[in-house]
């Protein structure tokens, strides 16, 4: 029970790179300390493309599945946490894309904001949140998917290309005209 502890607490703190080259040999303890680390934010990503914390949850179990099955094709462990973003960036598009347009879901995108250090910084950084929020479930689809891939999942301009399967002059003018929409939208709020 000890050496299990201390096995699961060296895990933890080894690097991704040491995780991925351990699970793609396949050892499940080094790919489960990888998933504990990096799926909330895949399960936010997903989240904010999905709008529906369900289908976000499907997206990243459906996700943690296929990096589990391609991990031992990965070429760079040290770039996984983007690989593994990109996985679910791809499988909560797939789910959006087999629910079609007219099938939406209910869930609201809330953006919760962390606690500020004061009542008054809270509310300031919570109602900003929530109109940022508002202002990015207005955007068209195909906008808000390059924003929310490049601004809180990091992807590259060329990662989202892949992702999406359009050119990286559409990623680009898509983002261009999020931001510009956003801009707008947020300056309502000051």
């Amino acid at each position: 029970m000890n050496l299990f502890r201390r096995t699961a607490a060296s895990l933890q703190s080894s690097s991704d790179a040491l995780l991925a080259e351990r699970a793609g040999g396949g050892d499940i303890d080094a790919f489960e300390a990888l998933a504990r680390r990096h799926t909330p934010a895949m399960r936010a990503q997903a989240r904010r493309l999905t709008r529906s914390s369900s289908d976000a949850d499907d997206a990243v179990q459906d996700a943690l599945l296929r990096a589990w099955s391609g991990i031992a094709d990965l070429r760079e462990p040290a770039a996984v946490r983007g690989w593994m973003m990109r996985i679910a960036a791809n499988s909560a598009l797939a789910l959006i894309r087999r629910r079609g347009p007219g099938m939406a879901s209910e869930d609201e995108l809330v953006l919760h904001p962390d606690p500020g250090p004061g009542p008054e910084a809270s509310s300031i950084s919570g109602s900003a949140l929530t109109q940022l929020g508002h202002a990015l479930s207005g955007l068209p689809e195909h906008q808000r998917q390059c924003w929310v891939l490049r601004e809180m999942g990091g992807l590259s301009y060329e990662e989202i290309a892949k992702v999406l399967d359009i050119s990286e002059t559409s990623v680009r003018g898509r983002i261009t005209r999020a931001r510009s929409t956003l801009v707008k939208e947020m300056e309502a709020w000051r």
